[in-house]
């Protein structure tokens, strides 16, 4: 009777401990094709960034509990409190640095212009001069594209999509974003109606991390120390591989 007592004890204390496990929130973004973005089958959050976070959760013995939002309502949700991390396509800029603190980077890459599919045009940035052209709100490229200064209007969109839909219209001349989530979206929606500019020269490269607040240093501890057993191990390079990252 005492070893089975013992046994029920333990089995309840284990009931109890999983059921105090502490929520991760993740705050993404449905638009951010294949970082972040929503199943269509499941209707839940998913891509690199996604399987990122709930692995990143899973070493903390913790609970991955997915917040969508637009781009821009990421970093604010995060200083409010309304979620532990950002786990998108998101740069870790200078000034980004300034209201938030980034863990080590898991990937980096490069803007891309788009264009209608007709259009038979090579160009580069400069090529655009004087044109009305896209960028989605809150990203590195819109703050890029309007610094220039050299372009008619820099119109700023809460999603990709609208880029898209403008450019195939006809309303702006190119778009502008993230090149490995305009190239996934293109290559499983052949019929958007716009293409990549090829030979393209990208404004700059960025790395992508996951943000936390700076309130939460040993949060970020923890994150950091998960990310370099994953890269280790090779889980990393798994995740991202998956979506052709």
């Amino acid at each position: 009777m005492k070893l089975r007592s013992l046994a029920i004890a333990g089995a309840l204390a284990l009931c109890a401990a999983q059921s105090q496990a502490e929520d991760l929130t993740v705050g993404v973004t449905t638009t951010g094709v294949p970082f972040t973005f929503v199943d269509t089958a499941t209707q839940q959050p998913t891509g690199a960034m996604v399987d990122l976070a709930a692995a990143i959760a899973e070493d903390l013995q913790m609970t991955p509990d997915f917040a969508v939002s637009q781009f821009s309502a990421l970093i604010p949700a995060l200083q409010t409190g309304k979620i532990d991390v950002i786990s998108a396509g998101m740069f870790a800029t200078d000034k980004r640095k300034e209201v938030v603190d980034f863990s080590t980077p898991v990937y980096s890459y490069g803007d891309v212009a788009f264009v209608k599919a007709d259009d038979a045009g090579s160009y580069q940035l400069e090529d655009f001069a004087g044109e009305v052209v896209g960028a989605q709100i809150g990203t590195t490229f819109a703050d890029q594209l309007q610094a220039k200064g050299i372009f008619s209007e820099v119109k700023l969109y809460d999603s990709l999509v609208d880029i898209m839909r403008d450019v195939q219209l006809g309303r702006i001349k190119a778009g502008f974003g993230d090149k490995p989530i305009i190239a996934y979206q293109i290559a499983q929606n052949p019929n958007l109606g716009v293409k990549l500019v090829e030979g393209y020269t990208p404004m700059g490269t960025g790395e992508v991390a996951l943000a936390v607040s700076k309130e939460n240093p040993e949060l970020l501890e923890k994150v950091n120390a998960s990310i370099a057993e994953m890269e280790k191990s090779g889980e990393l390079a798994e995740i991202f591989g998956k979506y052709g990252l």
